[in-house]
């Protein structure tokens, strides 16, 4: 059964939704730019037949509120506040494109918040880089924080490449190959700089978890049980 709520992290609220059972381990799912907690669906309904699945909506998108500033540290401190507000001491991190970026900077800053790691089709701290907009179905987001996050992923600080070596959360990287809409041609060195890192490839072009929800849904948790 999935559940809306919403909690304050300071000074914004945000919205979620949730799956499993409430005393299930946590996984936090977070969504890409221009996306929402909607895009998890599926993938909350799978994960949720065996974990307690919280699916975010990050600031500027979905039922979340829409301030003016966006900053994906912000983000990252966001998620950390809905960590904190939910009692939740250790969790499984799942981001899908820039959400994929917020996660691994929670694990890189919270090590101790991050049981493992899963990036799906993100973006690697290197200059140039994007996240894909959706190309279909309404407008859930605040269309000034796409310029914003997408300047940030195109010229990241330097520290972002040169902190992967501190997570110590085992990660696994999920890309889609050639069918993907994104770049990936600098995540292989990002998954070497990640020292317990695995690399797998699933079809279903940059949104994996939508297109080809049951088989991500059972990678994840195969991941998170081994």
């Amino acid at each position: 059964m999935e559940d809306h709520s919403v909690v304050d992290v300071g000074d914004v609220r945000m919205a979620y939704r949730s799956w499993g059972d409430q005393h299930g381990a946590p996984v936090i799912l977070l969504h890409g730019i221009g996306g929402s907690a909607l895009t998890w669906e599926k993938t909350g309904q799978a994960l949720g037949e065996e974990w307690r699945v919280y699916a975010l909506d990050l600031r500027g998108h979905g039922e979340s509120d829409w301030p003016d500033e966006y900053d994906l540290d912000l983000m990252k401190e966001d998620v950390l506040g809905f960590i904190e507000e939910s009692k939740i001491d250790r969790a499984g991190v799942v981001g899908h494109g820039m959400g994929g970026v917020v996660a691994y900077l929670l694990a890189q800053d919270y090590p101790d918040r991050v049981e493992r790691l899963v990036l799906e089709e993100t973006p690697a701290p290197f200059d140039g880089a994007s996240d894909v907009l959706p190309s279909s179905g309404p407008v859930d987001y605040d269309e000034n924080a796409v310029p914003q996050i997408q300047a940030q992923l195109a010229s990241p600080p330097e520290e972002w490449l040169e902190r992967l070596g501190e997570i110590v959360a085992p990660t696994l990287i999920v890309t889609s190959g050639p069918e993907s809409e994104m770049d990936a041609t600098d995540v292989p060195e990002m998954a070497d700089r990640i020292p317990d890192c695995a690399q797998v490839t699933l079809p279903g072009g940059h949104w994996i978890h939508r297109r080809n929800a049951q088989q991500f849904a059972d990678k994840v948790s195969d991941f998170f049980s081994s």
